[in-house]
Parts: structure tokens; sequence; C-alpha cells
């Protein structure tokens, strides 16, 4: 199964900071954890980046089961 890390927001959001997720495309593992972590997670995931293992992706990439799912939620200071 596919690894999602989870920082900032997402983190708390989710209560965790990595946990494997089922699904061949990051929609699948997103939808798998929003179905998780709840409705608090589905709204930092909207206005997330996601990466997988390093790299930008758009949202229906497939994956393999080694592969490392990154939500990166949006950055801000001052």
């Amino acid at each position: 199964m596919p690894l999602l890390r989870l920082f900032g927001p997402a983190r708390v959001a989710a209560g965790t900071a990595r946990c494997e997720v089922a699904g061949g495309s990051v929609d699948a593992v997103l939808a798998d954890a929003v179905a998780r972590f709840g409705p608090a997670f589905a709204d930092v995931v909207a206005a997330s980046r996601v990466w997988v293992n390093g790299e930008p992706v758009q949202p229906g990439h497939e994956l393999t089961p080694v592969d490392e799912v990154a939500v990166l939620p949006p950055v801000s200071g001052g």
C-alpha cells in the first residue's frame, strides 16, 4: 500500500504524520484518507498540493504499492 505523509495542518487534522492508505491512484488514496480522517482533513486536502516520491503530480496519477504520497498544505508566515 502507498504511504501517505502529512505535514502541517494536514497532520493536525488527521492526528498522524504518516499512514498506509489503500488506492491505485492519488485520487483513491486521498478519498480513502478523507473517509478515514473526516471533513476537517478534507478541507485541508482541498487547499493542498500533492506530491508523489518528491515530485508534484495531478490527482489521477497512478501509484505503485511502494510510492510515497505527500500532502503539502499552503505555507503561511510573515
